[in-house]
């Protein structure tokens, strides 16, 4: 199911532990990380998809999640011609995805990366909500930095230390009325930075 542009729609997921830190799987086979994403099917809206996606790659039912928040826009990227499948080059583009920021009310032993005969991931971890995005494959990086400051917002204020400014790395999307963003400053146990 493609849009008249070409893209895919999907949803993205950021899981927060009681820590804040987010739920980081590594794609099978592969040294690459990502977050939880997929398709959304003909009929399911973006929160049934992001449901469904989470119990396949994650093993999490909604009873052990919060919906702390949702991008309000879809978010695009697009991906390089060696990719996509041959049958598909033309009118695929790549994916446009609303991302969801959950929060777990269960417990880690509750995940279960082989909950379904098609697993995703074969390891995860928890990492700082502001990830190192250098492991995620490239054309994927502008997208997730999107969707993480967008969401910043939703964290308690202790933890809101946005990376990618201090780095120089700034998205140039403002929402109306917000002007600019406050300067960054690193957190006060931050010794030197090794980006």
């Amino acid at each position: 199911m493609l849009d008249r542009d070409g893209f895919r729609p999907n949803v993205g997921i950021v899981l927060l532990n009681a820590r804040n830190q987010v739920f980081w799987g590594k794609r099978l086979r592969t040294h690459s990380w990502q977050f939880p994403q997929g398709g959304i099917k003909h009929g399911e809206s973006p929160e049934q998809a992001m449901f469904r996606e989470l119990h396949e790659e994650v093993g999490l039912r909604p009873e052990h999640v919060q919906i702390v928040a949702r991008t309000r826009d879809w978010l695009r990227y697009e991906v390089p011609e060696q990719y996509i499948r041959r049958d598909a080059r033309g009118h695929y583009k790549g994916q446009k995805q609303i991302w969801f920021l959950l929060r777990l009310v269960g417990r880690d032993s509750d995940m279960n990366l082989r909950a379904t005969d098609h697993p995703e991931f074969d390891a995860w971890r928890w990492n700082e909500y502001w990830v190192p995005l250098d492991v995620v494959i490239e054309f994927k990086r502008g997208v997730y930095e999107m969707a993480l400051t967008e969401l910043a917002r939703y964290l308690p204020r202790a933890n809101h230390h946005n990376r990618y400014l201090r780095t120089g790395l700034r998205t140039q999307r403002l929402e109306p009325g917000h002007g600019a963003p406050e300067p960054a400053r690193p957190p006060l146990d931050a010794g030197p930075q090794s980006d």
